[in-house]
Parts: structure tokens; C-alpha cells; sequence
């Protein structure tokens, strides 16, 4: 009696996983469609709201109370700089911290130690990071509430998504390419320098432009930092008062006039240009790394 009813209980089972097996790609579909469909009726909300208030002025002139004349001019110039020096801080960390913990360290105790930090620091959230620089780095160092205590902020905000991935990228070269070269008698720099850095290079600019993005839309910790939502003047060197797009945004949409409300929606598409233009820079970056690693 007993094996007749284990039999029943395989083809049970069987058919079970073919009908999951014709259901699953039927349920992906749908939840893909429904986040295109979510994310396209977005961005077309914000298109009809906001196009007609894109114009040369709402990026040369400053911020106003008068909806006609308001601009995002200091906001952009604060964003430039804030997430560039960030993008010269965090990613020459991140790849030379990934360096050492896949080429170097060898699995080590500090190896261990630093990713585990970098692991928790990924799950972190933002305003945590905006409370410890405000405190750590404009009073504590006395760097005050400028752009430069802003720019460290955000590069410790993405080293670690910057990081892990540039582990994974390192990971990914296959260990034969290496062992060949110590087998020709290379040093371990000459390894990472020549042989694993070319291949793995454009999967850490793809890292690089995530922590870009990220730090270009990140708000809560720069306003923790910044404090400064209204400001009508350019930055002037890595100590000056500074806002951000995002602040810009927030301080618009915050307003109970409509015609404020459009202009949020129109520096949100200016955001957007600035995000896809970024990424269509590194993406033909990276397309010539990975021909020229080809050609090696």
C-alpha cells in the first residue's frame, strides 16, 4: 500500500512543477509589465505637468518667490560640485578597497572585518550618514556646513554600493588568467595591473555610475548637512554654502501654488536628462574598455 502512495505523491509533485514551470514566466511578465506601466505613467505625469516650464531660464536663473522667474541655477552648480568631488573621493577608494580584499588580503581576518563593515554600511539608512557628517565632519573637524562636508558625506554614502561591486567585478576574472601570469613569473601588481583591472574595470564603472546616481538623488542627508533649501548665490570654492537639486525639488513641491508644483515636475526632468546623460557617458566609456580588453 505504501509504495502505490508514494508514486501518487511524485506525480503530485510532478505536475505541480510543470504547472509552475508554465505559470512563472506568465506571473514575471505581468510584474514587469506592471513596473513599466507604474514607472511610464509616472514619467508621463511628470512630462505633462512640467514640459511647458522647461526653458533656459529654469537652469540660469536663481531660485524666486516668483514662479515666472525662479530657477535651479545655484542648485545645479551645488549638485556639480558635490557629487563630483564625492565621485573623486569614493571611487578611487572603492576600487583600491576591492583591490586589496580579493588580490591581496586572501581571505584574511581583516579581510573579513572590512566586509562585514562594508556589508552593514550598504544596509544603512541615508540620514544616518547626513547626521554623522554633520556632526562628525562640519563640527567635530570643523569643516562646517559647506560643500566639502557635503562631498565626504556622500562619498561614504556610496563607498560601500560602489565597493561591492567592484568585488564582484574582480570576482568575476576568471582565476586562470591569473595563476598564468604568476606562472610567467608576474608580481601581484603586475597581475592587477595588466591582467585584472582592464577585464574587471568596466563592470566598477558600472558601480561607479549607480553610486553617481544615488549621490545626485540623494536628499536627506544633505539636507541634515546643507540646511539650506532657498540660496541665491554660486558656490564659490569647496567651502561655500551650498544646496542641491533635490532640496530645490522639495522646496518647490512643498508649495501650495500650482504653478510651483510644474516647476518641481520640470527640474525632475532636468534631473533625469542629467542621470541618462551620465550614464550614456560611462556606458560608452565602458564599451571602449571592453573592446580594448578584448584586443589585449
Amino acid at each position: 500500500m505504501g509504495y502505490p502512495i508514494l508514486t501518487e505523491i511524485r506525480r503530485s509533485r510532478v505536475r505541480l512543477k510543470k504547472v509552475l514551470d508554465r505559470l512563472l514566466p506568465v506571473i514575471l511578465s505581468i510584474a514587469v509589465f506592471l513596473a513599466v506601466a507604474i514607472l511610464a505613467s509616472l514619467l508621463l505625469t511628470v512630462i505633462i505637468s512640467g514640459g511647458h516650464r522647461l526653458s533656459w531660464n529654469l537652469i540660469t536663473n536663481y531660485p524666486s518667490a516668483n514662479p515666472n522667474e525662479a530657477g535651479m541655477r545655484s542648485a545645479i552648480l551645488g549638485s556639480i560640485y558635490t557629487v563630483g568631488l564625492s565621485t573623486l573621493i569614493c571611487i578611487p577608494i572603492s576600487m583600491a578597497t576591492a583591490i586589496y580584499l580579493v588580490e591581496y588580503s586572501r581571505g584574511g581576518k581583516l579581510s573579513s572585518i572590512l566586509s562585514y563593515n562594508i556589508s552593514n554600511l550598504a544596509g544603512v539608512p541615508s540620514i544616518i550618514f547626513g547626521v554623522v557628517g554633520l556632526g562628525f565632519l562640519a563640527y567635530w573637524l570643523g569643516m562646517g556646513r559647506t560643500i566639502i562636508t557635503g562631498a565626504f558625506t556622500l562619498a561614504i554614502l556610496t563607498l560601500p554600493l560602489v565597493t561591492v561591486t567592484s568585488v564582484e567585478a574582480l570576482k568575476a576574472i576568471p582565476d586562470d588568467l591569473r595563476h598564468g601570469a604568476y606562472a610567467l613569473g608576474a608580481t601581484t601588481f603586475q597581475v592587477v595591473r595588466y591582467v585584472v583591472l582592464p577585464r574587471a574595470l568596466p563592470m566598477m564603472l558600472t558601480g561607479g555610475i549607480l553610486g553617481i546616481s544615488r549621490a545626485l538623488g540623494e536628499a536627506a542627508p544633505i539636507l541634515v548637512v546643507s540646511g539650506l533649501i532657498f540660496i541665491r548665490e554660486d558656490p564659490t570654492s569647496l567651502f561655500s554654502k551650498f544646496t542641491v537639486i533635490p532640496l530645490q525639488l522639495y522646496n518647490w513641491i512643498s508649495r501650495p501654488q500650482q504653478a510651483f508644483i510644474e516647476l518641481s515636475s520640470a527640474g525632475i526632468i532636468i534631473l533625469l536628462l542629467v542621470l541618462l546623460i551620465l550614464n550614456g557617458i560611462v556606458i560608452g566609456l565602458r564599451y571602449f574598455l571592453i573592446k580594448r580588453a578584448g584586443q589585449l
